[in-house]
C-alpha cells in the first residue's frame, strides 16, 4: 500500500516538528477517545482535530494541511469517494498511524530526515562499505549506484533508503542525481591493482585509465562533482593506483581534481590491519571545496603491532557461538564441512607453489591460524581461498565463510553475526573481497565530519516520495 507524500509539506514541519508525538499527545488523544463508540466521523469534525495542540501556533497552516492529507489518505486507502463525508474510525486511526507513527516508514523516514545533518551519495557502492560511517555521523543517503544484481541485493538487505538504486552510473545524467553535500565513490580498482594489471597485460587488454570499461568511471565522478560541488568527497582505490603508469595516472587524476574542479585534495595509503587482521593497503583521497587545513597526515592510525589477529573473527567452534547454518552446524557451531578443501585442491595448491618456489617466485598459498594476520582478500576468493587459507591441525585446511569475511573486512565485530549476506558463497566472497574495510571508513568519517557540516547546520529536503 502505498502513500503519496509531496514536498508541499512545508520545511518547517520537518525541521522543527516531531511527527510521531501526535498520538503521545494527551489532548489529541482523548479528542479521538469521543469518537471511539462511534463508527464514522465526519470530514467537518476531522477538520476540528485539535493538532495544533502540540506546536506553535505558526505553523497552522501545515496542520491544516495534514489534516486535509489525511482525509484524501482515507479515500485513498480505500478508493471510495463516499467516505470524503463519513469516514470509518478505523481507518482515520489506520491512516494517522501510519503517517505519524515513529515505528512506520513515513514516521521512520521523517525522524530520520529531522536528525540529520547533510546528505550525501553513494557512488560505487558495492556492499556499502564506505556509507556506513557517514551514516553514523548524521548523514542521509539520497542517491545510490551499483551496476552488479548480486551487491545491491545485499547492499538492499543491509541498508534502508527511500530511493531505488541506480545502476550503471555511465547511463545518468547529473542533474537527475539530487543535491548533496558528501559524495562517496569506491571507483573500482581492477585497472589499477597490480593483479589487474598483470592480468590485462597478458590478455593485451588496456588498464588503468585506458580500460574503457571500469578504468574511465573516474571521469564520471568527475562530472558529478563539477555539476553539484559537494563540500566534500572521499574516494577509495587500491594502493597501486599511486604507482599506476609510472605514477602518470594518478597525476592525471590530482590534476583533474584540483585544476579543472578547484577542490583541495590530500591522499593517505592507509593498512587496515590496524583495525582488522589482514594486510590490506588502500588509498584515500579526500577533497575539500573550501580551502582549509584538512590533511590526512593528521589522521591517527591505530598501532598495528597491537591490532588484532586472526583468532579474533573466526568462529571459536566450541559452543560459545551459536550455529548459523549454512556455516556453522551443530551444538559447537563448528565449521561447515564444505569450508574444508579437498583432497585434490589442497594438493593442487601445494603443487602450484612449489614449482614457483622451484623458479624463484613467491607465488603461493597463504596458511594462517588464529595468532596470525591474513593476506589482502581479493574477489578471487571464491575460486580456491588460496590467499587466505585457515590451518586445522593437521587436517586439510579451509576457507573463511562468509560471516568470517564479513568480520575480517569490518561489517561485522568479532563474535558478531549482524550484516545481512542474502547470497551465494561465490557471490558473497566476490563481495567482501571487492569491499573496503568499514571499520577504517568509520574512523574516517568521525575525522572528516568536522569540515562537512557545523553543529547547528540541517539538512534540507524539499521532497519526499512515495513510500511504502
Amino acid at each position: 500500500m502505498f502513500f503519496p507524500f509531496y514536498s508541499s509539506i512545508h520545511r518547517i514541519f520537518l525541521q522543527n516538528f516531531l511527527v510521531s508525538s501526535y498520538l503521545r499527545n494527551s489532548q489529541f488523544a482523548s479528542y479521538l477517545h469521543q469518537f471511539s463508540s462511534r463508527s464514522s466521523i465526519t470530514s467537518a469534525e476531522l477538520h476540528q482535530l485539535p493538532l495544533h495542540s502540540v506546536a506553535n501556533q505558526q505553523n497552522r497552516s501545515t496542520f491544516d494541511y495534514l489534516v486535509r492529507y489525511t482525509t484524501f489518505c482515507v479515500v485513498y486507502v480505500l478508493n471510495d469517494s463516499s467516505y470524503r463525508k463519513n469516514i470509518p474510525i478505523f481507518v482515520l486511526k489506520y491512516c494517522f498511524s501510519v503517517i505519524f507513527c515513529p515505528d512506520t516508514p513515513i514516521g521512520i523516514m521523517l525522524e530520520s530526515n529531522r536528525k540529520s545533518r547533510f546528505a550525501y551519495i553513494d557512488l560505487f557502492a558495492g556492499i556499502g562499505g564506505l556509507r556506513r560511517g557517514f551514516d553514523a555521523i548524521g548523514g542521509k543517503c539520497v542517491f545510490t549506484s551499483e551496476w552488479n544484481k548480486f551487491s545491491q541485493q545485499t547492499y538492499q538487505a543491509n541498508f534502508s533508503d527511500n530511493h531505488e538504486i541506480a545502476g550503471d552510473i555511465r547511463e545518468v545524467h547529473e542533474e537527475e542525481i539530487p543535491g548533496h553535500d558528501v559524495l562517496l565513490a569506491g571507483f573500482p580498482c581492477q585497472p589499477f591493482s597490480i593483479a589487474g594489471v598483470s592480468k590485462r597485460n597478458a590478455l593485451k587488454i588496456p588498464h588503468g585509465l585506458s580500460c574503457n570499461t571500469q578504468g574511465t568511471l573516474f571521469f564520471d565522478i568527475a562530472r558529478i562533482v563539477r555539476y553539484h560541488q559537494p563540500k566534500v568527497f572521499l574516494l577509495e582505490n587500491v594502493k597501486n593506483l599511486v604507482n599506476h603508469d609510472k605514477g602518470r595516472t594518478f597525476k592525471l587524476i590530482r590534476d583533474v581534481l584540483t585544476n579543472n574542479l578547484g577542490y583541495s585534495i590530500s591522499w593517505r595509503v592507509i593498512n587496515a590491519k590496524s583495525w582488522v587482521p589482514q594486510n590490506r593497503q588502500r588509498i584515500f583521497i579526500v577533497g575539500m571545496r573550501d580551502r582549509n587545513d584538512f590533511s590526512l597526515d593528521d589522521f591517527e592510525v591505530p598501532d598495528s603491532l597491537s591490532g588484532p589477529k586472526l583468532g579474533e573473527i573466526l568462529h571459536p567452534e566450541n559452543g560459545t557461538e551459536i550455529a548459523e547454518p549454512p556455516y556453522t552446524t551443530g551444538r559447537d557451531a563448528r565449521v561447515a564441512r564444505k569450508y574444508i578443501l579437498s583432497k585434490h585442491l589442497w594438493q593442487y595448491l601445494r603443487d602450484y607453489a612449489e614449482r614457483h618456489r622451484l623458479q624463484g617466485n613467491g607465488f603461493g598459498f597463504g596458511l594462517v591460524g588464529p595468532t596470525d594476520i591474513a593476506r589482502t582478500m581479493s574477489a578471487r576468493y571464491y575460486k580456491d581461498g588460496a590467499e587466505i587459507l585457515i590451518k586445522r591441525g593437521r587436517g586439510r585446511p579451509r576457507r573463511l565463510t562468509p560471516r568470517e569475511c564479513a568480520r575480517l573486512m569490518g561489517f561485522d565485530q568479532p563474535n558478531e553475526s549482524k550484516f545481512i549476506i542474502p547470497v551465494s558463497d561465490g557471490q558473497a566472497y566476490r563481495q567482501f573481497g571487492n569491499a573496503v574495510v568499514a571499520t577504517v571508513v568509520d574512523d574516517l568519517a568521525k575525522f572528516i565530519a568536522p569540515w562537512i557540516t557545523s553543529e547547528n547546520e540541517t539538512l534540507q529536503f524539499t521532497e519526499l516520495k512515495r513510500v511504502a
